[in-house]
């Protein structure tokens, strides 16, 4: 069985990409680290959609957690290939540096960054085995240019893209590709305190995107006719550059 993993896939692009991933016919295991409710209503939408899937929660960021969860079901369940991975999962800590703690830092890193490793190093065995995969991680308008308040979730998404460009390099001869999307400002419980009016006026098409339009975009990079594209970042940003 072809399936898709999806970390922090509970809610908005998560979620969005989940339920695109599963109309291309993978059966989806959707990551989640607390919100029960949220990953049960991602996962009935699959279902009643006609997919299927299962839960399996663990934190990204915890090493001993994503062995133990993700390690026993890779190890129980040998007839379910993971052929596309997607690293969705982040957090943001906003504040300027002068004033940011460790835990700041510290959480924002070990989430994207170290989340990225743990979870990748796993599922990443069973690619090479297979000579086929397809790992798409999510990054950010903010780890390609910067942002203020952002040092710490500016510095993990960065981390990913080079990480995303080196492993690439690795594994390409062996049937995986390895990209990145770096969505801007999208409709997500994550900007919902921003101040969308204002925004969208630098913003080229003038207003945020829809989470169903960044998981277009891992669609196509978990499709076939993207099989020579590896160790690129492709922008879902409306037109917003630096």
């Amino acid at each position: 069985m072809k399936c898709a993993l999806v970390t922090g896939g509970s809610r908005g692009i998560g979620k969005a990409i989940c339920v695109k991933l599963a109309a291309m016919g993978y059966y989806i295991i959707v990551n989640y680290k607390s919100n029960e409710d949220a990953a049960n209503q991602t996962l009935a939408s699959l279902k009643a959609s006609g997919s299927d899937g299962e839960l399996l929660k663990f934190d990204v960021a915890d090493k001993d957690d994503v062995k133990a969860a993700l390690g026993s079901w890779i190890e129980q369940n040998p007839d379910k290939l993971i052929e596309v991975l997607v690293n969705n999962a982040g957090i943001k800590q906003d504040v300027l540096m002068m004033w940011m703690k460790d835990e700041d830092w510290d959480s924002v890193l070990n989430t994207s960054l170290n989340g990225f490793f743990y979870v990748t190093r796993l599922v990443l065995n069973g690619m090479l085995v297979k000579k086929f995969g397809r790992i798409i991680n999510i990054v950010s308008l903010s780890g390609l240019k910067g942002l203020p308040g952002q040092t710490n979730y500016s510095a993990a998404k960065a981390g990913v893209i080079g990480a995303t460009k080196a492993l690439a390099q690795e594994v390409g001869r062996r049937g995986i590709t390895v990209n990145a999307v770096a969505p801007g400002f999208i409709k997500t419980d994550m900007t919902e305190g921003l101040n969308e009016k204002d925004l969208k006026a630098m913003i080229p098409v003038h207003r945020f995107g829809e989470p169903e339009e960044v998981a277009a975009t891992v669609a196509f990079l978990a499709s076939a006719d993207a099989s020579y594209i590896t160790g690129e970042v492709i922008s879902v940003n409306g037109g917003l550059y630096s």
